[in-house]
C-alpha cells in the first residue's frame, strides 16, 4: 500500500509538471522510479518513457484544443534534433556520467536565469523554419549528450530563442516531447528490459490526471508569471542534479 501511494503521488507530480509547465517528465520520473520505487536505472528509464509518452499525448490534446500548439514549428524543431541526439548519445557513452550530470545542471541553471530576465523583443508566433531547425538541432545535441532535459530545455528554447509566447512554448514543447519519447521507445524496443506494469499503470494514470490539473492551474496564471514559475522549477531541478552529482 505504501508503494502504491508513492507511485500515485509521484505520478501526480510528473503530470502537474508536464501539463502545467510543458517539461520535467523524465527529469522527475526517473529519480522517482529509481529512488522511491527502487527500480533499476535501465528499467526506470524505459518505464519513464512510457509514462511520459502517454501523459504528453494527453496533455498535448488539451493544449492543442486551446490553440497553444504551433505544429509546424514543433515538428521542425523535433525532426531537426533526431540525428544530433543520436550522434551526441553515442559520444555520451565515452564520457563520465557525473560530468554529464553537472553539465546538465549548469545548462539548466543558465536557461532558468535567462528566462527570469525580461525578453529583448515581444513574443510572437512567427518563427522562421531555418531558425526552428537550428534550435531543434542544438537542443537535440544537448539532450542526446546529457540524456535528460528535453522538455525542461525545450520550453526555454521555444520561448526565448524562437520567441514564442509562453503558453505556446509549453504546448509546442509537449509535441516535441511526444515525438522524442516515441523515438526513444522505438530505439529501446526489443532490448529485453523488464517492465513492471503494476507500477507503470497507476503511475501513468495519476500522471494523466495530474496533467489535466496542471493545465487548468496554468491557465489561471499570466504568461509572465508562468514563465517565472517555470524558471524557478528549472533552477530547482538544476540544483538537485548538481547536488546529486557532487555528493
Amino acid at each position: 500500500m505504501t508503494t502504491l501511494i508513492l507511485v500515485l503521488v509521484a505520478g501526480a507530480v510528473v503530470g502537474l509538471a508536464l501539463g502545467g509547465l510543458g517539461g520535467g517528465g523524465s527529469v522527475l520520473a526517473v529519480p522517482a522510479l529509481t529512488y522511491l520505487i527502487g527500480m533499476p536505472p535501465a528499467e526506470a528509464i524505459t518505464a519513464s518513457l512510457i509514462i511520459v509518452t502517454l501523459t504528453s499525448v494527453t496533455a498535448l490534446a488539451g493544449h492543442a484544443r486551446d490553440g497553444n500548439v504551433v505544429w509546424r514549428t514543433g515538428l521542425l524543431f523535433a525532426a531537426a534534433g533526431i540525428v544530433p541526439a543520436m550522434l551526441a548519445g553515442t559520444a555520451a557513452g565515452q564520457l563520465p556520467q557525473a560530468g554529464l550530470t553537472i553539465a546538465f545542471a549548469v545548462v539548466a541553471g543558465l536557461a532558468a536565469l535567462r528566462m527570469l530576465r525580461p525578453a529583448s523583443a515581444p513574443a510572437s508566433g512567427e518563427v522562421r523554419p531555418v531558425k526552428a531547425g537550428a534550435a531543434g538541432a542544438g537542443l537535440g545535441a544537448v539532450t542526446g549528450l546529457l540524456g535528460v532535459g528535453g522538455g525542461f530545455l525545450a520550453v526555454p528554447a521555444l520561448a526565448r530563442v524562437l520567441n514564442l509566447p509562453m503558453r505556446r512554448a509549453i504546448g509546442t514543447s509537449l509535441l516535441v516531447i511526444t515525438i522524442n519519447s516515441i523515438a526513444a521507445l522505438g530505439a529501446r524496443a526489443g532490448t529485453g528490459v523488464h517492465l513492471d506494469w503494476a507500477v507503470i499503470a497507476p503511475f501513468t494514470a495519476a500522471a494523466i490526471l495530474g496533467a489535466w490539473d496542471g493545465k487548468r492551474y496554468a491557465q489561471r496564471l499570466s504568461g509572465n508569471t508562468l514563465q517565472r514559475v517555470f524558471a524557478v522549477a528549472l533552477f530547482a531541478v538544476a540544483v538537485f542534479m548538481l547536488a546529486d552529482a557532487l555528493i
